[in-house]
């Protein structure tokens, strides 16, 4: 698979539209890929036929755990949020955890993701469907230059095994991308136009391999695919499951930084990175601002569309 433009649909509000309306708005909008956070059999009913490619997350830590101990649920998991959907729904991954980056939590992952997958085989689902995990930044180590590059020291033990299962069943890694935050915490270093595809952002040149990146996003991804070749996984490809930027609620958050950011993302798609040029599957986060969500105020405000089906901010996507 090569590039998608995709995004992700949160539920995080008591003021959404439905999810017929849902699924109509991506067409209209050219929006080619969905992914959604537990298995909603009202989205994916929404879905049937719309040529959407999905990533369905199994859920919290508590599935993830409950897949991981028990094989029999992770075939009662398949049975029940994805055979009766396939290939009427396009779903092209099951993401197994979604930025669980504790030790103990993610010494679940593989084993979760092992009995999902072989309950996928047993339902002769395995070559349409892949299963990976969605993991944050924060699970790599000294990531400028991008080529330095490396698992964190203390997570090797479990990350190298879980992208060796990936390697070995030709999945990606879901890796959630998030320049802002990079932003936000280091504006010192790092210059708003780097952070957000503007022109002008001074390039940085990696004086390892003589590559040159303007953007940070790009950055931060080869930093991982560095990783992955350190970790014997360089077959592996990168899919961005989250990236996106606020539009309000706090520092750096604003329409201008939001709509650029999220533009520049959805341009690179085709491009992908100096380290791995082609295309990038990649998904913006979100799809509507979701006014239930908790925690900075920023998170309320990462949505591209109001909870109305208006654009906070105009964005196009490719044809």
């Amino acid at each position: 698979m090569g590039g998608a433009h995709g995004v992700c649909y949160g539920v995080l509000g008591n003021n959404l539209p439905s999810r017929t309306e849902v699924v109509q708005l991506y067409k209209s909008k050219g929006i080619s890929a969905m992914r959604i956070y537990y298995p909603d059999h009202d989205a994916l009913a929404a879905l049937r036929g719309s040529a959407i490619a999905v990533i369905i997350d199994v859920g919290g830590r508590d599935a993830v755990s409950n897949l991981a101990n028990n094989p029999s649920a992770a075939t009662d998991w398949v049975r029940t949020n994805i055979q009766p959907y396939y290939p009427n729904v396009l779903i092209r991954y099951i993401a197994v955890g979604n930025e669980l980056s504790d030790a103990r939590d993610m010494s679940l992952i593989l084993p979760a993701m092992q009995n999902v997958r072989a309950a996928l085989v047993a339902a002769g689902l395995s070559s349409g469907i892949k299963v990976s995990t969605a993991v944050k930044m924060d699970v790599v180590a000294d990531t400028f230059p991008p080529s330095r590059g490396v698992f964190r020291p203390d997570l090797d033990r479990l990350i190298s095994p879980i992208v060796r299962f990936l390697a070995d069943t030709m999945s990606p890694l879901l890796v959630n991308v998030y320049p802002y935050f990079a932003y936000r915490d280091n504006p010192r270093d790092i210059s708003l136009s780097y952070a957000t595809f503007q022109p002008g952002a001074n390039p940085v040149r990696d004086p390892n391999n003589g590559l040159t990146y303007t953007n940070l996003f790009n950055a931060m991804v080869d930093a991982v695919y560095a990783a992955l070749e350190k970790a014997g996984a360089g077959n592996v490809r990168i899919v961005v499951s989250e990236s996106g930027w606020p539009s309000d609620g706090g520092f750096g958050a604003s329409v201008e930084n939001a709509r650029n950011h999220n533009q520049g993302v959805i341009d690179n798609v085709k491009n992908g990175t100096p380290r791995r040029p082609g295309q990038l599957e990649t998904y913006v986060f979100a799809m509507f601002n979701e006014n239930q969500k908790t925690g900075d105020p920023t998170e309320r405000s990462f949505g591209l569309f109001n909870p109305d089906k208006t654009p906070v901010y105009p964005i196009t996507f490719p044809n």
